[in-house]
């Protein structure tokens, strides 16, 4: 899943994205409201952390632009104040949690878990199953056919990447920004070796494979007879 962390301390940035990686996340993290904003609009995300407070527009305005764009991602709100007030005047706009710092990252993290749970349908989806393979989005854990399969986090990104956009041919430069976070070289082999370690333990010991290479376009998860 990936992450937008718009944090005007470069301190509690840096911190939150190291943390969120580990655990598993695909975080881009920018430092004032502007760019956030810019990315909000403009990229798919499975949940945004917001700071209130930020160098240019704050937290609030970012919020309210969102959701008249009818943008329904999660938003967690990060903030020093605690008043009441300042409480009602993040949740009513539309944001879905409000974490008063300094914090824990625990607390953060079990405030994300929930928030991805509970979020949109699409968003919130705890399991996907395609075939006899099945991803618990939760545990971050994958199954096939009953036998559980040992992943990287990366790994397990790049097959939930491929699983929620099922049938649908993804490019190497869309994988590689979406997964690694970076733009694509087209001379390098990083996705292509990825994908071949990922399907030695999707489909290697399987006899329906799962993920197949489209000459030229990329790469796309479905099941062979769906593909006819």
């Amino acid at each position: 899943m990936k992450l937008l962390v718009v944090e005007g301390e470069s301190k509690t940035g840096e911190y939150l994205r190291q943390g969120l990686t580990e655990a598993g996340f695909v975080v881009d993290l920018v430092a004032n409201g502007l760019d956030g904003q810019d990315l909000a609009m403009n990229e798919p995300y499975d949940l945004i952390i917001l700071d209130v407070m930020l160098p240019d527009v704050d937290g609030w305005h970012i919020l309210q632009t969102l959701r008249a764009a009818e943008n329904a991602v999660p938003v967690l709100f990060l903030t020093t104040r605690d008043s009441v007030a300042d409480r009602v005047k993040g949740l009513e706009p539309g944001a879905d949690d409000y974490l008063v710092k300094p914090f824990t990252f625990l607390e953060l993290l079990v405030r994300v878990r929930t928030l991805l749970r509970r979020g949109t349908a699409q968003m919130a989806l705890d399991r996907i199953q395609i075939g006899d393979l099945v991803l618990d989005l939760g545990r971050r854990r994958a199954s096939r056919a009953g036998h559980q399969i040992t992943l990287t986090s990366k790994e397990f990104a790049l097959l939930e990447l491929l699983a929620r956009r099922r049938g649908e041919v993804l490019p190497r430069s869309l994988i590689a920004s979406q997964v690694w976070d970076m733009n694509f070289d087209g001379d390098g082999n990083v996705i292509d070796v990825a994908v071949r370690r990922l399907r030695a333990k999707i489909d290697d010991d399987f006899e329906t494979k799962l993920i197949q290479t489209v000459r030229g376009m990329g790469y796309v998860l479905e099941e062979p007879e769906d593909l006819e």
